[in-house]
């Protein structure tokens, strides 16, 4: 199989010899000057110096600055330092800067012994002509807006498909290139599936466009793929790596979080085009734009993928902290593309990025709270209605069945002498509760916010000790309160639904309130005989009693676990009937080793005088209506009010006598097989009043707040005649604005990566003074005005790319005078990335399925993997059609990613990727050939060609050849395959096992693995 052919393995001779050609022939370094009479560029030849040599000591950094010198800026670079000049424009000789670079005495010579080595002969002669030619300095490339350049005219202008190739073929004839022949259309065919869905085409599809000779068949096809469902999943790889996206939230324990719906949204956006500047911002600030859909605020799952900390003894604002952290510099990477997190501890120390800067995109980021919505989805809401009548009905059979009208019935009935008592139990127990609106109230942390029905609602932050305090009006005269009540109820915009504010997994909704006091004219009011109707601290563990809440201890108190988005009430009695004439407190105390306080509550009193007043199991709607038969004579009382009273209160008994366990059984299986509506992880911003200070933190410290800092952008981008961005919504929208000169250059760098390899900026996640420039730079900037002018649509811009002669060139060994490629005269080798193989695999072996959205799935990988993360564990392997889903939606746990992805360098989803690195091992060969899940697509595959290669061997191999790589095979591959075939019909027992082996040696080829 010679004709496959693999990239060239370069050793670390021929990568000495490698630099060595880019050194001699005009590579990026400091070897080279100018031709004799032409000018220095600042940006080309002397800034890489500066940024490299003298940015550390002299660039924007304040705090570590020397000699309060700063090169970065003209006006400090040539002022008036006490007789001398750093650079004196047109005179060299005059400038002390190269006084000291030139020095012999060490104690002068710049830069300064240990600080790196001196500059050679060439780097010195190129300071000397620039200071002479006037010192002239120059904002660098990527802060100087794009402007579309003129397209250049190419001597060979019938080679070009459109404008990218007249910027491409004109780099190339300034370096004595010419481009290579064409790719052959199969290898183009095969390239432009796997390039625009991630998905190999079949030999089928391949034939046909071979076939097809109009001059339109290529824009046909890229256009079939563009429009095709399965652009989406491919193209959203790229999106997830910057969102760092995961289904787990990382750090030890690294629980699931239900993220997919984000991962959804951007699968959905992309395949409909959504222009990148809409899809920027509903990702930055959905929730704020005018009537936001349901759609938009799963779009601010963006910055929800941030990891969250789960172990007991952190503190949550520290880790909150850290995650917004992230946020800033994720923001600067995705929609800047630039380092903007090196600005956290002090001021960049080579970009116009200062300390400051850094805290006032923190502060537009941080005026938003973090809840989680239920997404409405009518078709699990359909399926809810109809297992909630079947348990209505069932229910409706056992009322029925022991709570007939007819009294001679069942008149042994010990279910309804049960009820009789229980009832008569819950009558005497209802009081007479007025709820309390506190006038004011404080906490710790959240924000209380008092709603119309009298409940208290927190928003926002929460930690492991929060205090609550409400102080109510002095009582009402002749008014003497016996007990109060606290409900915790339930919230849609808490964590399972609260009541609590607990979000980590296995105590979501959670809350545990540790003490429960009133305070009266700075005196204690004495409390006792606390009871609750239901309290415990979580699965497994033992009840959570109320008598805790009184006794002083922190470590006792009410927790209402697992029954998470259900009221349930908690009374405390009065030692003496109470009444005050100034204003009182309730103050409440929740101190966990996880932050769990209430997050929805409401405070209640009773005069009742029959003390102690003890909470009840009631239902809470109709205790009111207990109260008032109490209270009513029976010749004033509703019969049919009270006979609606009676039917609730018996199907509550039905539904928690432990004397029906047995009947409720039927109804207990129909409760589990309840859908749960799917909550999202969203943001939401704070009302206007509500504002979050942010402080600039000292070296980064979470620990060391300094002065406020107010919201902005930094302060290079900040233009004198607009005002700067005061929120989130406002910050994206700049971000996708003429006054960020980068976004357009990132995105259209960012698409030319996803087809070549490389982007004409190499450094993806840096276009500051510390990266590359661009290869191409005036192509960067046609097609970064390219994609703002047209719609920013993306589909456009990569139809531009493939649909380009560039594009569409031979894969081959690159020019010996250009090694690296970078002038583009072949299409360059690259490898599928982790998902695309498994992807190629499976559309191979015919096991593909195309089902999308929902849950993450759960492949077959190798046992072992999944229990070294914490907790341990087993990976609960997928069967039927989730097994053989597309690799986008595999389950990603951050401590335990998936093996085989790892393998082929698929991040963890604890950072922002700008750029996956691309590694060749030997694990991947073995992973290739020894993976569970791979060995079972060869089976897959063999069995399909047995079934339908033909009745000849020739023609099975034929048909698994062009499974895996779509082309036809040449007489030497088959016959090099079929001998192989039959030397392996030596040692198997079956057919099966036989082609099974021929299979996993065919998909193992680079070829299959590679983009042709």
């Amino acid at each position: 199989m010679n004709s496959i052919w693999s990239p060239p393995v370069f050793t670390y001779r021929s990568l000495r010899t490698l630099g060595f050609f880019i050194a001699i022939l005009g590579g990026v370094g400091t070897r080279h000057l100018p031709a004799n009479g032409g000018d220095v560029n600042f940006n080309r030849d002397i800034r890489p110096l500066l940024a490299k040599h003298c940015f550390t000591c002299h660039g924007p950094d304040e705090a570590a600055r020397e000699a309060d010198l700063r090169l970065d800026v003209f006006d400090s670079a040539t002022a008036d330092l006490g007789g001398y000049q750093a650079i004196q424009p047109g005179d060299a000789a005059a400038s002390e800067l190269i006084t000291r670079i030139t020095s012999d005495d060490s104690d002068a010579r710049m830069p300064p012994p240990g600080a790196g080595p001196p500059l050679d002969s060439v780097a010195i002669e190129k300071f000397k002509r620039w200071i002479n030619q006037g010192a002239e300095f120059e904002q660098h490339w990527s802060f100087v807006p794009p402007r579309k350049a003129s397209v250049p005219d190419v001597p060979s202008p019938e080679w070009c498909e459109g404008v990218i190739d007249r910027f491409t073929l004109r780099r190339m004839n300034d370096a004595g290139l010419e481009p290579t022949e064409p790719a052959n259309r199969a290898d183009l065919a095969r390239r432009l599936y796997l390039d625009l869905t991630g998905l190999p085409p079949t030999p089928d599809q391949v034939d046909r466009f071979v076939a097809n000779s109009s001059p339109t068949a290529t824009r046909r096809l890229v256009d079939e793929l563009l429009a095709s469902p399965d652009y989406g999943p491919h193209a959203a790889a790229a999106w997830l790596d910057l969102a760092r996206y995961a289904d787990t939230n990382g750090y030890e324990k690294d629980r699931p979080r239900t993220m997919w719906p984000y991962r959804d949204w951007v699968i959905n956006s992309l395949n409909e085009d959504k222009p990148f500047d809409q899809f920027s911002i509903e990702q930055l600030a959905g929730d704020m734009l005018p009537n936001p859909t349901q759609e938009h605020l799963i779009a601010t799952g963006f910055h929800r993928n941030t990891m969250l900390n789960e172990e007991g003894g952190i503190d949550p604002l520290e880790y909150r902290y850290y995650a917004m952290i992230d946020r800033v510099g994720t923001t600067g990477t995705v929609w800047m593309g630039l380092t903007v997190g090196c600005a956290q501890c002090h001021t960049h120390k080579y970009d116009p990025i200062k300390h400051d800067d850094f805290y006032s995109l923190y502060s537009l980021l941080n005026q938003a709270d973090e809840p989680e919505v239920p997404l409405v989805d009518e078709t699990l809401r359909a399926r809810q209605a109809e297992l909630e009548l079947k348990i209505s009905e069932h229910e409706d059979v056992i009322i029925h069945r022991y709570f007939a009208k007819d009294p001679n019935v069942h008149a042994d009935n010990v279910i309804q002498r049960d009820f009789d008592r229980w009832f008569a139990q819950q009558r005497g127990l209802a009081s007479q509760w007025t709820v309390l609106r506190p006038d004011s109230m404080s906490a710790s942390t959240p924000k209380l916010n008092l709603l119309d029905d009298g409940s208290i609602l927190a928003q926002g932050d929460t930690t492991k000790r929060e205090v609550y305090e409400l102080t109510f009006p002095p009582t009402l005269a002749g008014t003497e309160y016996t007990a109060l009540r606290l409900e915790a109820l339930p919230h849609h915009s808490l964590p399972a639904g609260g009541p609590g504010m607990a979000f980590y997994e296995g105590r979501r909704g959670d809350f545990f309130l540790s003490e429960l006091s009133v305070h009266a004219d700075d005196e204690s009011v004495a409390l006792c005989d606390a009871s609750h109707s239901f309290g415990k601290i979580s699965v497994g563990s033992g009840s959570a009693a109320a008598s805790g809440v009184l006794d002083r201890n922190g470590s006792t108190g009410w927790s209402t676990a697992t029954q998470e988005n259900r009221a349930n009430r908690l009374v405390v009695n009065f030692e003496r009937p109470f009444a005050s004439s100034t204003p009182w407190t309730v103050r409440l105390l929740f101190e966990r080793h996880f932050a769990a306080s209430l997050g929805h509550f409401r405070v209640s009193a009773t005069t009742r005088p029959e003390t102690p007043v003890v909470a009840s199991e009631h239902v809470a709607d109709v205790e009111q209506e207990l109260v008032n038969e109490q209270l009513t004579s029976e010749a004033h009382r509703n019969h049919s009010a009270f006979t609606a009273v009676v039917a609730k209160m018996r199907r509550h008994y039905v539904r928690t006598a432990v004397r029906l366990q047995n009947e409720r059984k039927p109804i207990e299986i129909l409760e589990q097989s309840l859908p749960e509506l799917t909550q999202a992880l969203v943001f939401r911003e704070r009302e206007p009043g509500d504002y979050r200070p942010t402080f600039r933190h000292h070296r980064g410290e979470y620990l060391q707040p300094k002065e406020p800092v107010e919201p902005g952008i930094p302060e290079v981008f900040a233009a004198p005649d607009q005002p700067s961005p005061r929120n989130r919504l406002e910050l994206a929208q700049w971000l996708v604005s003429d006054g960020n000169p980068l976004v357009t250059r990132v995105a259209a760098n960012r698409a030319w990566r996803h087809f070549w390899g490389n982007g004409l900026v190499r450094t993806s996640g840096d276009y500051g003074t510390q990266s590359e420039p661009p290869t191409h730079p005036e192509l960067l900037d046609w097609l970064a005005v390219e994609l703002s002018a047209n719609g920013w649509s993306m589909k456009r811009l990569h139809r531009q790319m493939v649909l380009s002669a560039t594009y569409q060139q031979r894969v081959a060994a690159p020019p010996a005078t250009d090694p690296s490629n970078r002038l583009l005269a072949v299409h360059p080798y690259r490898r599928l990335q982790a998902e695309q193989i498994r992807d190629a695999m499976l559309a191979a072996s015919g096991t593909l399925v195309r089902e999308q959205a929902g849950p993450g799935v759960y492949p077959p990988q190798p046992s072992g993997v999944y229990e070294l993360a914490y907790g341990g564990g087993s990976w609960p392997s997928s069967t039927g059609a989730d097994r053989f889903r597309r690799s986008i939606y595999t389950f990603r746990k951050r401590t335990a990613p998936f093996a085989a992805f790892s393998v082929f360098d698929a991040p963890t989803g604890e950072t922002c990727l700008a750029r996956r690195d691309q590694s060749t091992t030997p694990l991947q060969s073995l992973t290739l050939l020894n993976d569970e899940m791979y060995m079972e697509l060869a089976r897959e595959a063999a069995g399909a060609a047995l079934r339908d290669g033909g009745p000849e061997d020739r023609d099975i191999v034929s048909n698994l050849f062009r499974r895996f790589l779509t082309r036809v095979p040449t007489d030497d591959e088959i016959s090099s395959i079929t001998q192989f075939t039959n030397d392996m019909a030596t040692q198997t027992d079956s057919a099966e096992q036989r082609w099974t082996l021929v299979a996993r040696a065919i998909l193992n080829l680079d070829e299959v693995i590679s983009i042709p």
